[in-house]
């Protein structure tokens, strides 16, 4: 029920949804059950039942049940009377007229439940949705690391589909089909209470069978959508990796895996269908055998010798009970919906609860203006269980430049993720402008960093919305003059549409040179005080290196920067490089400095690419 409650949530305010569906949802069921009270009178026009003229009925003291009894009464001798003084065809005109007038009531009271049921409907899947993404865009980027892509998309998008129908099922749950069963039970027992006692006996036999179902079904959905995830997850590696599958000639590889889960899928959507499907032909049967029970204790009242029933009560009684059972599916279908809606519910929720580890503290303060240089004080960083960093100590004063070099694995781009905190901290301290860098907001640190990696980041977007990612307002002059900086002027106008021209998925329509370009001039364009670069030209030859090389070079220009850097060559002139190996600086100083140190791990890097 928490789950249940938890999705409602969703809709607030509730009331502005619960209140006029709950209230539509009792007159359409009024209009809806009057059409079939009316069918008594009907009946005993049309056997010749009303010859005799009742008195006018007394208005009574006001009492729920009382009131609807001087309604019928009223009505009766309202009709009773028309009957003998206009003649039945007359009356047969009348209660024609009012059952039209009933049915037109009763459907436009249900046509708002509808519409109100559908607003709340997208006003949940809306929340829901801005909520997972809020969420998953707050996380640390460890958490990425543990997550298929796949998965986060299906709960977002099939778990939230899920969800928003679940809701429906909600409302029908909670109002609109216990109304109606109420209603049509208030007219059963008004007719007859014997009859209507004798049926509620195979109640707890259904509400057994619904409970059996509902129980398995949400075991089942689980299941489905864990499968469902799968799916899209096999996708996007499919998609992303083409290029390496079809390299290594491992198609039928991924057509196999993929066609495993998708053969476990359709298992589990058939089992559904066959437990989902189940609840309908047992409710068929129940409740033909409560008609078989009806028609013979029914017909026992009537046969008696003193009649406890009158044969067009009867009929109108078979009618109205036939009605009953449409509600009870409906809670049946709705109760199996909203199984499925928990368990996708579940599997979102899951994700919202997710603790964000990395947040401002209270009372954090803005960083407004970088003043004097950023600090590592003996800091200790560790993913899992082995430390990855262990007692790092340097510092970049502003405007100078410090290179990390070391082999692959050493720690040098985990160095460069702490400064925007994209993971806190086990031990010691980073500070900026001597405070440490978590007394600051998040937001303000982040909007005085520009970072460019070695593979480029950009969305299938123009080439100017590319660039300008991030900086509001920024126009066509700003964008150029970005671009003129990194040198990607010159082919972003050779370009169908220049500007406008549209980069594709991951920028797969620019080589990787342009692509790396188009970083740096949205780095230019944001104009950061502190800059990383991680291997920025690691990936690219000679001639482009060149070209990306010289746009870097602008880039820091009266910059505070810190460069990982792949090729020494690119970093000779920096403040300070410092060697680091398996999570330690060993080795720190300028270029000539490390080169004049005999056997040092500086002299043998640089040495291996020479060679």
């Amino acid at each position: 029920m928490k789950t249940f409650f938890r999705i409602l949530s969703f809709a607030q305010p509730l009331s502005k949804f619960a209140i006029p569906y709950f209230f539509f949802s009792i007159l359409s069921t009024i209009f809806g059950v009057l059409n079939f009270t009316l069918l008594i009178p009907l009946l005993k026009v049309l056997f010749g039942e009303t010859k005799e003229l009742v008195k006018v009925p007394p208005v009574p003291k006001f009492e729920l049940t009382k009131a609807f009894q001087f309604i019928f009464d009223y009505f009766n001798y309202y009709f009773k009377k028309m009957v003998v003084t206009e003649g039945a065809f007359s009356a047969l005109v009348f209660v024609c007229i009012v059952f039209l007038a009933s049915i037109f009531l009763s459907n436009t009271f249900l046509y708002l439940t509808i519409r109100i049921k559908e607003y709340m409907r997208a006003r949940v899947i809306e929340n829901v949705r801005d909520s997972f993404f809020k969420k998953i865009t707050s996380l640390h980027l460890g958490y990425f690391s543990d997550q298929k892509k796949g998965d986060l998309m299906s709960r977002i998008t099939s778990d939230a589909n899920y969800l928003e129908w679940s809701v429906i099922h909600s409302m029908e749950l909670l109002f609109k089909h216990p109304i109606q069963l109420i209603s049509f039970f208030v007219v059963l027992f008004y007719i007859s209470v014997e009859l209507t006692l004798f049926t509620l006996i195979f109640l707890p036999v259904s509400a057994t069978i619904i409970a059996f179902i509902n129980n398995k079904l949400k075991k089942q959905s689980y299941s489905l959508q864990e499968s469902q995830a799968e799916i899209m997850s096999i996708l996007d590696e499919t998609i992303g990796g083409m290029r390496v599958i079809k390299g290594f000639n491992a198609v039928n590889y991924i057509r196999n895996k993929f066609g495993k889960e998708n053969t476990h899928y359709g298992d589990v959507v058939r089992a559904m269908a066959r437990t989902r499907e189940m609840a309908s032909p047992i409710s068929e049967a129940t409740g033909a055998l409560v008609i078989v029970g009806i028609l013979l204790y029914g017909g026992s009242l009537i046969l008696r010798p003193n009649p406890m029933l009158e044969p067009t009560e009867f009929i109108t009684y078979i009618i109205l009970f036939s009605q009953v059972m449409r509600p009870a599916k409906g809670l049946t279908v709705a109760s199996s919906g909203i199984q499925i809606g928990l368990a996708a519910g579940n599997r979102i929720f899951k994700v919202l609860d997710e603790s964000v580890d990395i947040q401002d503290k209270e009372n954090a303060k803005e960083l407004t203006n970088f003043e004097q240089g950023i600090e590592f004080r003996d800091v200790h960083f560790k993913y899992e269980e082995d430390w990855v960093l262990k007692g790092i100590n340097f510092k970049i004063e502003k405007g100078k430049t410090v290179a990390l070099v070391g082999k692959s694995g050493s720690g040098k781009s985990t160095m460069a993720d702490l400064i925007p905190r994209f993971y806190d901290i086990q031990q010691g301290g980073i500070y900026i402008d001597g405070h440490n860098i978590k007394d600051y907001q998040l937001g303000s640190v982040l909007q005085h960093i520009g970072i460019v990696t070695q593979t480029p980041v950009l969305f299938n977007d123009t080439i100017f919305n590319n660039i300008a990612f991030g900086v509001e307002g920024a126009t066509q002059e700003d964008v150029e003059k970005a671009a003129k900086i990194a040198n990607a002027h010159e082919f972003i106008m050779e370009k169908e549409g220049g500007y406008q021209f549209t980069v594709g998925d991951r920028g797969e329509k620019l080589s990787g040179g342009q692509q790396q370009r188009i970083s740096i001039a949205r780095a230019i364009l944001k104009n950061p005080a502190i800059l990383i670069l991680d291997e920025a030209t690691a990936s690219l030859d000679t001639k482009t290196e060149k070209l990306v090389q010289e746009a870097l070079h602008h880039l820091m220009r009266n910059r505070t920067s810190l460069v990982i850097a792949h090729r020494l060559s690119t970093i000779q002139n920096a403040d300070e490089i410092l060697v680091v190996r398996d999570g330690e600086i060993i080795e720190r100083g300028m270029h000539d400095d490390l080169l004049s140190m005999q056997n040092g791990e500086y002299q043998r890097l640089h040495a291996q690419q020479i060679i």
